[in-house]
């Protein structure tokens, strides 16, 4: 699946992938739900990794890898 996503697909965080990935291990592990329960539009990719805009809410941009992402439906 995470090989299809592409700039301008609505994607939202999967729970489980993110929550026991190195990069929640090496930062705070309180991730905001907005992550999983809102819509974010992917900006840009590169290599295993996307660029997500979640836009309801005043938060910074962030890099996901791929598979840690889902489309939103």
């Amino acid at each position: 699946m995470a090989a299809t996503l592409k700039r301008g697909d609505l994607v939202r965080a999967v729970r489980d992938k993110l929550e026991d990935s190195v990069e929640a291990k090496a930062s705070d592990t309180r991730f905001p739900p907005y992550l999983f329960e809102s819509q974010g539009e992917i900006l840009e990719t590169r290599d295993d990794y996307a660029l997500v805009m979640f836009g309801k809410v005043p938060t910074p941009n962030i890099w996901l890898r791929l598979d840690q992402l889902e489309k939103f439906e």
